[in-house]
């Protein structure tokens, strides 16, 4: 199965990322309006800021327009993953335990899509919450998408 662009541009760019300290949160590549854009999400213990976002927006370029993994023109875009960052990676899962999160799942999982609730953890390829005062497994597998969720 081919690569997609987020996981070839992932590839390349996560060692240099980490090489500064940095973690690559995530890889984003979408078009919107006539424009494509290759985001970059970026994190650090404490937060980034505008120079780490700066720093590697520079040194990305240069190793893209050096191995040009895509071939339509597209603006680069670094910043931090924010509040509601998204959760992709296991460790994510177990990192953010506790945090309130948010996950939509691709088909219905008993009745719902989606869930809010407070992370447990990662235990055999389900996503754990506590959700409506009950534990909920949800199936790694069916999960569109994960992220923390902001809490008023």
């Amino acid at each position: 199965m081919e690569q997609s662009v987020e996981q070839k541009v992932a590839a390349l760019v996560e060692p240099l990322i980490k090489e500064k300290g940095l973690e690559l949160v995530d890889v984003e590549y979408i078009k919107e309006g006539t424009n494509r854009y290759l985001r970059l999400y970026i994190d650090k213990s404490g937060g980034v800021d505008l120079d780490d976002c700066t720093n590697v927006s520079h040194s990305v370029s240069e190793l893209l327009d050096n191995n040009d993994p895509i071939s339509q023109a597209y603006m680069l875009e670094v910043s931090s993953p924010g509040i509601e960052r998204s959760l992709k990676k296991d460790e994510d899962f177990e990192r953010f335990k506790g945090k309130l999160v948010y996950v939509k799942t691709t088909e219905p999982f008993k009745g719902f899509r989606e869930f809010t609730g407070y992370l447990k953890g990662l235990i055999n390829k389900e996503i754990v919450l506590e959700y409506e005062g009950e534990q909920v497994a949800i199936p790694q597998s069916t999960v569109e998408k994960a992220n923390l969720t902001f809490e008023f």
